[in-house]
């Protein structure tokens, strides 16, 4: 009874603090989760690729190790990829005695691939101040990122928790007033390069393919209200916010080496791009623990290679306390 009774008063006191409505659905907060509290989170991701449905799915581990350090691992599968780069990834022209004129081509979109597994990535959170008032706070934590995923992804564009592997790191600024939250994002992404190989049908000889992806900036700018409940009054309490998130990416170009030789990119993939996405979303928070939140991403500035738009986002999450 006493330790079902710490537990309640746990949950609440954690959830006061930290607000409703600044768990955002997609960007991080300056919020780390506190020590020795383990969170679940299953998200997912989907969008129509002309007849094709592209999917992604993530579950992410979450552990406080003190009260301003937090980690998360997520291992993820989606059907984004084949195995290799797309056949048709490269062009070829016969240039008479001069031997062949290789290129890369824009390849075929809405290919249906099988479900396999993406990798892991891994996430370091430190929060290096707070102010807190009542109902009120600001709050800073920088953040940094390691993916060993290596997907056969052939866009430029670079992402650490589906397609890429590499290193990345931001920081974020969390502001709370009442039952407004406002959460800023900026950092870096450092993909590494994929290559494979293969042999050549007609001579036997290995053909190399590296794709050296372009690194890039990222700034989330979101949103959030309370609309509905207030952490003050009881646990069992049902509290409904609402989100809109703004998603930026700013990206270099590509190269890709053919035998070590980069090849003419006629790929608009592969060009460097910037684009900024709108993302509308809701969240429930039942007994102050279980949290459900969907969203649905338009573009609203350029757009991006690596999906089609609208996505649709859906994540559930609960916490664990082990004391």
């Amino acid at each position: 009874m006493i330790f079902r009774t710490n537990l309640v008063t746990g949950f609440i006191l954690f959830f006061t603090l930290v607000q409703g409505q600044e768990l955002f659905p997609l960007a991080e907060s300056a919020n780390t989760v506190p020590k020795g509290v383990i969170g679940l989170r299953g998200f997912a991701e989907a969008n129509y690729e002309i007849k094709t449905v592209r999917a992604w799915t993530g579950f992410k581990l979450m552990y406080g190790l003190t009260s301003n350090f937090s980690i998360a691992l997520t291992g993820s599968i989606s059907n984004h990829h084949a195995k290799k780069l797309p056949p048709d990834l490269i062009g070829h022209r016969h240039t008479g005695s001069t031997g062949t004129y290789y290129f890369t081509n824009f390849p075929q979109r809405g290919v249906t691939y099988p479900f396999s597994w993406n990798g892991f990535h891994a996430l370091a959170k430190f929060r290096i101040f707070n102010l807190d008032g009542k109902n009120r706070h600001l709050r800073c934590a920088i953040i940094g990122e390691w993916s060993n995923v290596k997907q056969a992804h052939d866009e430029a564009e670079p992402n650490l928790m589906d397609d890429n592997s590499g290193v990345g790191a931001g920081i974020v600024l969390s502001v709370l007033e009442k039952r407004f939250a406002l959460s800023l994002t900026t950092g870096g992404i450092f993909p590494t390069a994929y290559s494979e190989s293969e042999p050549d049908p007609v001579n036997g000889q290995e053909i190399q393919r590296k794709l050296i992806y372009g690194n890039a900036i990222y700034y989330h700018l979101s949103f959030g209200y309370l609309l509905q409940g207030n952490r003050m009054n009881t646990y069992e309490e049902t509290n409904t916010s609402l989100y809109v998130e703004f998603l930026g990416k700013q990206y270099q170009s590509a190269q890709f080496l053919y035998n070590n030789r980069e090849l003419e990119n006629k790929n608009p993939a592969f060009n460097k791009g910037h684009y900024l996405e709108i993302y509308p979303g809701i969240q429930r928070i039942f007994n102050s623990n279980l949290r459900v939140d969907v969203s649905l991403g338009f573009s609203l500035l350029g757009k991006s290679y690596v999906h089609f738009y609208p996505l649709y986002r859906i994540g559930i999450q609960k916490y664990f306390f082990l004391k």
